[in-house]
């Protein structure tokens, strides 16, 4: 259906803008093309879906969502001090060449399957954020997700503070930096990650995953970074850390103490001190060692 804005749109060819309204159909402005969205809310007893899909140059600022599926398949994008509350579920897939900047984003499953989608001053409380998505960036936000950016590519990290459960999970691609990351099982199945400047807690971090690299970190939580393959800590402290690097492929600079390493499989752990070197009962070959700096 071809709203009376879009009309405008394309007989003037000139941006148009939309201001003040409170909207609540279904589709209310489906394809707008070239426009300024300013001030409008988002709401209503219709409880219509989809109000800007299929939307492309966009800007949308000021406004207020409380309905589901607002943002899928719009190109060229920006989103700019607006809030969606829990009720806007689904808010943006298939997204693509976006900007969201000072914005709440509220409901569950956020973003998925987006591409090119930068994200900065930001507050998000939204499970399974970010899934299965490609060259998202977050910069100086606050994130709350317990699944985010499940099988995702090419995703960046800056100044973040995320709480969560099983993040990062399949991931390819990770860059962190300077960021408070408070989540358990991070980094399962994950590949060519690398984390710098960064407080990392949470039980089980990193199984399985492959290319891992923790530099000048702070790693917490028990049974780190086991079943890992190209495993490298440069400069990092572990706290609360026992049966450390099972089975890893490891090459490990600690600085401080770590309070037991259990069966690497291969390469070195260097520490200032290890509570408990625990060997034997290993179900393959391993052949990593342990060094206590000096020590012969």
């Amino acid at each position: 259906m071809t709203t009376a804005r879009q009309q405008a749109s394309d007989a003037s060819g000139r941006r148009i803008r939309v201001e003040g309204e409170v909207m609540d159909a279904e589709r209310s402005l489906y394809h707008l093309v070239g426009a300024d969205v300013v001030g409008c809310t988002f709401a209503g007893p219709a409880d219509g879906e989809s109000v800007l899909k299929e939307a492309a140059d966009i800007r949308v600022s000021g406004c207020s969502f409380s309905l589901r599926y607002p943002m899928w398949h719009v190109r060229g994008f920006e989103l700019d001090g607006s809030e969606m509350d829990t009720l806007t579920r689904a808010a943006l897939w298939y997204a693509r060449d976006g900007e969201i900047r000072g914005c709440t984003l509220g409901g569950v499953k956020a973003v998925r399957e987006c591409s090119g989608i930068r994200i900065s001053g930001c507050r998000i409380a939204s499970d399974e954020f970010g899934w299965k998505s490609d060259r998202i960036a977050l910069e100086d936000c606050d994130l709350e997700s317990e699944y985010a950016f499940l099988d995702s590519r090419d995703v960046s990290l800056d100044r973040v503070r995320m709480r969560g459960k099983y993040s990062f999970q399949y991931i390819d691609g990770l860059e962190i930096s300077d960021c408070e990351l408070d989540t358990k099982d991070a980094f399962w199945h994950s590949r060519n990650v690398t984390v710098r400047d960064s407080v990392v807690k949470g039980e089980y971090l990193g199984w399985f995953s492959e290319n891992l690299t923790l530099v000048n970190c702070r790693i917490s939580g028990t049974q780190p970074l086991c079943y890992c393959k190209g495993l490298r800590l440069i400069g990092c402290t572990m706290e609360g850390c026992d049966l450390s690097f099972e089975y890893s492929d490891v090459e490990a600079d600690i600085v401080g103490h770590v309070d037991s390493v259990k069966n690497p499989r291969s390469g070195t752990v260097t520490a200032d001190s290890v509570g408990e070197v625990v060997t034997g009962d290993a179900v393959m070959e391993c052949s990593g060692r342990v060094v206590v700096r000096g020590v012969l």
